[in-house]
């Protein structure tokens, strides 16, 4: 079956205001631009979805730089946006516009409507907003698939990430359970690249959480914060006519 849509998923960016600032020691300046480029030269594209945590220092400048990697590599595909736990949503606003950045919160194809959710809340944890859903939901057709986007995991993935997840997991799995063409969800803040597939999630919907450009955790059960030796990553998604896609993962 013919890809409709390409889509490469970034996330967990963690920067600063100085190019050379470091996470968990990684230069994760440095970092997102090796994955930026290796996205503009291994894949075919049709957008970028960057799935939060753009920041690890809060800073004006951290957005900035982010605006200048993106550029720096001659991104010419449209790149969308989340906000994660560490963002300012006014801050994304000001500094993510204009061309490649879209701020549309749908991304449409022939037969997909993709659809980017804010988790963000006054916490660490995500919260899921019903209303702003059912808003964006009221716009689709139903003779379309969806997908979702967003930055915080809706189920846990057994390590100490699991602390700061959505908060309102039930409230956010029935809502997608009343839109039969919901395919899929996608999200960061794991900083670790995994697939959950319905039959051991018990839900009828898989999810699949994205490497961080930045620097991975170590999936261990333990109430320590635990470094992967993995390198910054990436996920790629391919959309199908007739509402299958696949997805891989990408670790440099």
């Amino acid at each position: 079956m013919t890809t409709e849509l390409s889509i490469a998923q970034i996330s967990d960016c963690h920067l600063f205001s100085d190019f050379q600032g470091e996470h968990y020691g990684a230069n994760v300046f440095q970092n997102l631009s090796e994955v930026l480029l290796h996205i503009q030269s291994h894949q075919l594209i049709d957008a970028i979805v960057f799935t939060g945590d753009l920041t690890q220092d809060h800073t004006e400048r951290s957005y900035q730089n982010f605006v200048h990697s993106i550029k720096q590599h001659s991104i010419n595909r449209p790149v969308y946006f989340v906000p994660g736990n560490h963002d300012d949503v006014v801050y994304l606003n000001k500094y993510l516009v204009g061309n490649p950045f879209d701020q549309n919160k749908v991304i449409e194809s022939k037969h997909w409507q993709i659809l980017l959710l804010n988790s963000k809340s006054d916490t660490p944890s995500g919260k899921f907003k019903i209303k702003e859903f059912e808003a964006i939901t009221s716009t689709l057709t139903n003779d379309k698939f969806q997908f979702c986007f967003m930055h915080h995991h809706p189920i846990d993935v057994g390590y100490f990430i699991d602390r700061h997840g959505l908060i309102n997991k039930s409230e956010f799995w029935a809502a997608l359970g009343q839109h039969g063409n919901m395919k899929g969800v996608a999200c960061g803040h794991v900083h670790q690249g995994i697939d959950i597939d319905p039959e051991s999630n018990h839900r009828a919907i898989p999810l699949h959480t994205c490497p961080a450009t930045s620097m991975q955790f170590a999936p261990l059960p333990e109430t320590a914060e635990a470094l992967s030796d993995v390198g910054a990553g990436y996920r790629m998604f391919k959309f199908k006519e007739d509402g299958s896609y696949t997805t891989d993962i990408f670790y440099l």
